[in-house]
């Protein structure tokens, strides 16, 4: 039983960290769940405190990573036409990448491009549109990394810990 849970601990972490590139996975509760799954490891002594502060800087990085690209869309003169435009951008470029083997391109370049065209379409000046899509990106990009951080120390404690049974 031990194996077993040392195993979902580890796949769990690694589709978290799939989770925090890919839009559509949710990276973060995956990791945590990976922790949670090393906690049950007969050995293993995480603190609760440590569990729930683990769980709340995952939630919220989850929820941050929905709303930075939001706020950078705005925060540099976009609309709700653009924050809508990069949503569909993300989404096509999600299904794009599903479809098609121009990986993490399209993932990136859709929201910024939904951006852009969310805003032409809502008749914004292209100077505009352009800082629109550019706040998308950078957003998506600050996103990703957040998601990418937390899905890293969580891996860490599950590899630490489990150098620390052998």
């Amino acid at each position: 039983m031990t194996w077993l849970l040392i195993i979902l601990a580890f796949l769990l972490s690694l589709v978290g960290v799939v989770g925090a590139i890919v839009p559509g996975i949710a990276g973060p509760p995956f990791s945590f769940l990976g922790l949670l799954a090393m906690s049950f490891v007969r050995g293993i002594d995480y603190s609760v405190e440590f569990l729930v502060v683990m769980g709340i800087i995952g939630a919220v990085v989850f929820v941050l990573d929905y709303v930075v690209p939001i706020w950078g869309t705005k925060k540099l003169g976009g609309t709700k036409a653009g924050v809508r435009g990069s949503t569909i951008g993300l989404i096509l470029g999600l299904l794009i990448t599903i479809l098609f083997p121009i990986g993490f391109i399209a993932i990136l370049l859709g929201p910024f491009f939904g951006a852009y065209i969310g805003e032409k379409t809502n008749g914004t000046d292209d100077h505009l549109a352009w800082r629109s899509a550019f706040g998308s990106f950078v957003g998506f990009l600050t996103g990703t990394f957040l998601k990418l951080v937390y899905a890293v120390v969580c891996i860490y404690y599950i590899v630490k810990d489990l150098i620390g049974l052998i």
